[in-house]
């Protein structure tokens, strides 16, 4: 409910300056030089992740091909990191690309990684249409924050 009826931020959550908040307060993970990836604020299942450009686009062909291969770089990694350190049985990774299609920043892509494990959907997400998050998201932050560090590299040169 505080998603559908919270004040919106008056910034882009995905652009670099972030309105003066801290990486932490924000759920930044990692911040390379053309990708970062943060937690999702509003998670449908605990680590649920989100990988963007920090260039402000809206499209994929908008993206050069340098971007685009570090994007699935740290798609990848973060994948890694949470099934080595939330072992989920699988993942939901996907895009979606303009408000019909169900982007809620529709202005600046980002992709989605979902951890799952068998049986994650139980009688609260069926019935009630609610989600129940087993780990509070800052504690959930520590925990993979890092790993995020070890696999980032401060001279990143993709």
């Amino acid at each position: 409910m505080e998603y559908i009826l919270g004040k919106r931020e008056p910034y882009c959550i995905f652009c670099p300056e972030g309105d003066g908040h801290t990486d932490a307060e924000r759920l930044i993970l990692h911040r390379g030089r053309l990708t970062m990836v943060m937690m999702n604020k509003y998670p449908y299942n605990n680590g649920h992740l989100l990988v963007a450009p920090w260039r402000h686009v809206g499209l994929l062909q908008d993206l050069p091909d340098e971007e685009m291969l570090d994007l699935m770089r740290w798609l990848r990694k973060s994948a890694t990191i949470l099934k080595n350190l939330m072992h989920p049985d699988g993942f939901n990774i996907g895009l979606n690309l303009g408000a019909a299609a169900g982007a809620g920043v529709d202005e600046h892509l980002h992709f989605h990684i979902v951890p799952r494990w068998n049986g994650d959907t139980n009688f609260m997400t069926v019935f009630a249409d609610v989600r129940s998050i087993p780990e509070h998201l800052e504690q959930t932050y520590w925990k993979l924050k890092p790993h995020f560090a070890k696999e980032g590299n401060p001279h990143e040169n993709f």
